[in-house]
């Protein structure tokens, strides 16, 4: 385990910080888009300036479910394969400038056209829904950026195990790599929807698009985002909070496994975004709906390993009783209180998953307002609250400060602040839904219709917790602001748990990256394939993109 008195090289940190900067101006401007809309929402407040509420729709998510969460991720995984690796050599170094400024190029070309009213078509971006070219080419700078960097990373990573031929790799390097081959994998979707679908059909080089093909290439995608934005968080949750909280890594191997469990059973399994629509077999359907229930079994493993490493730590404290090692947490440090609560949302999360997973429950809440609650209890909520507990050390460190007391107190208050708002935003959701109020709509078009009465209710919270959210933002802002140029001088750790003593030794077998990709690969052309093959060979007339193209 690497020494946790290092600290990442300064020039390391400068390329972390850098993204850093860009995903939190992004939350800051995602999160006005955010709280316009639910104001608008409310029917209480009409938007200024001829905005569109599809123009806002498309920044909020844009903005903070693709630009925010990419660039803290990518600066994340850069600092701790800089701590747990070594320090970047400088070709690794120049990669990872390059993919950020590619990225960076990217995200102002797509937030341009947004802006200008020439790409309102959600983070989804479904056609027949068309965006100015330099939407496309903005998405596509976005992910070739994160490929950049991410050659970068297994650069790295490869030159540590060259060095250290038949050791088990650092924890938090393998976890960097892995998190990095799932979005290598699922981004291969959106490029190709992108470069050989919309850029051609948005330029007028092709009059037509295949819809299916578009959606289903998305979803390849959409669907492990999810775990893209989850296994930094699941990162910090199993090596970093024991370290913070005093205690041990419960098991190593286990910790493995999961990750591994999770590439696997996050990729092949977009037809379950899909279950209402025609084209796509019920067969293969129901075998994707299948693989989406194994990313369970990681799920529990790693609550399993996560409350095992707290009691761990309360009975090494003196905690007795069943439930008594629970009060020995440190809740007065926000570094912890922050990701701990974000996992205590991520059980309904969970739960609403499987619903939205579930071919029968699916029909009661699909495209209703419903999902977009369960994706502010995904990322919204377990991996932002996750994400502010690890730049409340990562950012100090990196900037050679320390966060006071005064800055921990309100910390503490900021979430609070965003667990009461998310709790008025997304429980007001889940139940609007379930009352029918549609997804992506303003509900202006309803009128005073007897079901559109029967939502206002759920609306008013949905601006009360918007509003109150929006409070956290700024709270978080401000403590970053702080943390990043104005907090004390000084030394603050990286916290690097150690595995305890009587954790099983790693199997090597972990280690097999041939294996685990090459079962990856045969299990998406399982589930792929032969549903792809029948979606080109039975396009309507006039849609059949590669047949256009190539």
């Amino acid at each position: 385990m690497a020494d946790t008195t290092i600290r990442v090289d300064k020039k390391d940190g400068k390329l972390a910080m850098a993204h850093f900067y860009v995903a939190f101006i992004a939350l800051f401007l995602g999160g006005t888009a955010g709280l316009l809309q639910t104001l608008v929402r409310s029917g209480e407040f009409t938007l200024p300036a001829g905005i569109g509420y599809y123009q806002l729709l498309t920044v909020h998510g844009v903005l903070l479910a693709l630009v925010l969460t990419t660039f803290f991720i990518i600066g994340f995984l850069f600092a701790s394969l800089s701590k747990t690796a070594g320090t970047l050599s400088p070709k690794v170094r120049l990669l990872g400038w390059i993919g950020f400024w590619t990225m960076t190029i990217g995200t102002a070309s797509t937030a341009t056209t947004i802006l200008l009213g020439e790409a309102s078509v959600l983070y989804t971006f479904y056609a027949p829904l068309q965006a100015h070219p330099f939407f496309y080419i903005g998405l596509a700078l976005v992910v070739v950026g994160s490929w950049i960097s991410g050659i970068g990373m297994f650069a790295h990573f490869g030159k540590w195990k060259k060095e250290n031929p038949g050791k088990v790799t650092p924890l938090l390097s393998f976890m960097t790599v892995m998190t990095m081959i799932l979005w290598l994998v699922a981004t291969l979707g959106v490029a190709a929807t992108v470069l050989i679908q919309f850029i051609p059909w948005s330029f007028g080089w092709v009059e037509t698009i295949d819809v299916l093909i578009s959606r289903t290439l998305f979803w390849y995608f959409g669907h492990p985002l999810v775990y893209f934005w989850l296994l930094p968080a699941y990162m910090a949750w199993y090596v970093v909070i024991p370290k913070v909280i005093g205690g041990k890594i419960f098991s190593d191997a286990l910790a493995r496994l999961s990750f591994i469990l999770f590439l696997l059973f996050s990729i092949p399994v977009g037809f379950h975004h899909q279950l209402t629509e025609p084209g796509i077999d019920p067969n293969w359907k129901y075998l994707q709906v299948v693989l989406t229930f194994m990313v369970v079994i990681p799920s529990l493993m790693t609550a399993f390993s996560l409350f095992a490493s707290f009691e761990l730590y309360g009975r090494s404290k003196g905690a007795t009783g069943l439930f008594g090692w629970f009060r020995k947490l440190p809740w007065g440090d926000a570094r912890f209180l922050a990701p701990f609560i974000g996992m205590l949302f991520f059980i309904p999360a969970g739960a609403g998953g499987i619903i939205n997973a579930s071919h029968q429950m699916n029909q009661v809440i699909h495209n209703t307002i419903w999902v977009t609650g369960h994706f502010h209890l995904t990322v919204a909520t377990t991996v932002l609250l996750t994400f502010f507990g690890i730049a409340y050390w990562l950012i100090p460190h990196l900037t050679g400060r320390v966060m006071t007391k005064a800055m921990n107190k309100l910390a503490i208050v900021q979430t609070i602040v965003w667990t009461v708002g998310m709790t008025f935003m997304s429980a007001s959701m889940h139940f609007a839904g379930l009352l029918g109020a549609p997804r992506r709509s303003s509900f202006s078009t309803y009128g005073d219709s007897a079901q559109a009465m029967d939502w206002i209710p759920y609306q008013i919270a949905q601006a009360i917790g918007g509003s109150i959210l929006f409070i956290g933002i700024i709270l978080i802002l401000v403590i970053l602001i702080n943390l990043s140029f104005f907090a004390p001088k000084g030394e603050t750790e990286f916290p690097v748990g150690e595995v305890a003593e009587e954790a099983e030794k790693t199997p090597m077998l972990l280690e097999n990256w041939k294996l685990w990709v090459g079962v990856l690969v045969v299990l998406i052309l399982i589930a792929y394939t032969i549903p792809f093959v029948d979606m080109i060979q039975n396009a309507p007339p006039g849609a059949k993109p590669f047949k256009n193209i190539l």
